[in-house]
């Protein structure tokens, strides 16, 4: 962040229609330990807390105190700072509300989940799809899954919960209005308020991207412009997860057989994690464009665009979801799994590629070819895109002037500028 959009520590960066200004700080942290998740949250929080207390002190000695403190839920701690401070807080819930009141009934023991002895065990819910399989809930709550320190970081959260005012998630109510209702019932103790998709709040934001990716964004547009409409296939699994080689493979060679033309993102591997570059084979690049990044907001709003092959990271899900394309997932873990289930069976958007990693199976090229070409060509495939319509329509009027997360917003930052939190 701070290179590529030549940041100063301390000073005010144009942003939109307003200016930020960005404080960093030396977590303390080594990247040759970058697999050790809980290493780098326990660090993380110890030189944190440190730092946002000398901030705020800082900011206080110039007359500008700090009033409100925001976090997401990877940082729990700072609602213990907040408290100390007496500053009121909230938390930025940047997953769906469904993955959040799976975290809230786990905390709280509210229901069943799966345990060691029995790993497989269905969990009830009093909300649509009334059952989560044991492979639905995030996964990061699985007593069989990975990466468990991610789970005890954010129950971390929910265990805070009663220090916080408000809790921002990144949702609008249209999308998932029986949730949100069922847990401002469920805590009253803190204020729901949805006020997504936060990417649509932020559309008047202007870019400051320059150089050689402004040169890649014009050619990846371009291409698209040329393209029929609801013709290409858009590809990308987001920022961190790294399929195995021949998964890659089974997906290129399944594009390959549905004829179908395409836009792949392909990421180099993120750095220090020891992870090989993918190969495609020198066949495909025929077929479509292979580029490292695009403006997935701008790719996913094009009309050349069918559908999106996508892990299901949330992100991802309310962008496509906003935009009116459909989704076949292939999620990996954590709220991805979730966030496949809603797709597929609740806001019927989507199709199913594969379970998550937690299946350990390579969906195959066959299986690849069959669902790209369900959600592009025939009956299903214009009612998915018809669904993916009325989300993008309820989308947009939520944002809107006077829609229910512009209202949620707007109620938000008048509480912050009268200072009534």
């Amino acid at each position: 962040m701070r290179q590529a959009n030549k940041i100063q520590d301390g000073s005010l960066k144009p942003v939109g229609l307003g200016f930020l200004r960005f404080e960093f700080f030396d977590d303390g942290f080594s990247y040759d330990d970058a697999d050790n998740a809980g290493l780098l949250f326990s660090q993380l929080e110890v030189a944190g807390k440190r730092e946002i207390k000398n901030l705020v002190e800082r900011y206080e000695e110039k007359k500008q105190p700090v009033r409100y403190l925001i976090n997401n839920a990877f940082v729990p701690w700072v609602c213990d700072v907040a408290e100390e401070l007496q500053i009121p807080s909230a938390v930025l819930w940047v997953q769906s509300c469904a993955c959040f009141a799976a975290y809230y009934y786990y905390q709280n023991q509210l229901v069943k989940f799966p345990t060691k002895t029995e790993p497989e065990i269905d969990v009830e819910v009093p909300f649509v799809p009334l059952v989560l399989k044991h492979d639905e809930i995030p996964s990061f709550l699985h007593p069989l899954a990975p990466f468990s320190s991610f789970a005890d970081v954010i129950l971390q959260q929910i265990k805070r919960l009663p220090k916080t005012s408000c809790v921002l998630v990144d949702t609008f109510e249209e999308l998932e209005r029986d949730i949100i209702d069922h847990m401002s019932q469920l805590c009253p103790e803190v204020i729901i308020n949805p006020i997504g998709p936060l990417f649509m709040m932020a559309k008047t934001t202007s870019s400051d991207i320059k150089g050689d990716i402004s040169d890649s964004v014009n050619q990846c547009m371009e291409w698209l412009d040329s393209k029929e409409p609801s013709s290409i296939v858009y590809i990308s699994f987001g920022t961190i997860i790294h399929l195995k080689q021949e998964q890659i493979d089974e997906i290129a060679h399944g594009l390959l057989n549905s004829g179908l033309s395409f836009l792949w993102v392909v990421r180099p591997p993120l750095e220090g994690l020891s992870l090989a570059t993918h190969v495609l084979p020198p066949e495909l690049e025929e077929k479509g464009m292979i580029v490292e990044w695009c403006p997935q907001e701008r790719v996913l709003a094009h009309p050349a665009v069918a559908c999106f092959l996508s892990h299901c990271g949330w992100n991802s899900t309310v962008e496509a979801l906003s935009s009116g394309v459909p989704i076949v997932c292939l999620p990996q873990w954590g709220d991805q799994v979730t966030n496949a289930v809603y797709l597929v069976d609740v806001f019927k958007t989507g199709v199913r590629l594969g379970r998550g990693e937690a299946d350990e199976k390579i969906v195959s090229r066959e299986v690849v070819e069959e669902k790209l070409l369900e959600a592009t060509v025939g009956e299903k495939a214009v009612e998915l895109r018809e669904n993916a319509r009325r989300w993008k329509e309820e989308a947009e009027a939520s944002v809107g002037y006077g829609g229910s997360s512009d209202r949620n917003f707007g109620e938000f930052v008048d509480k912050l500028v009268a200072n009534i939190w």
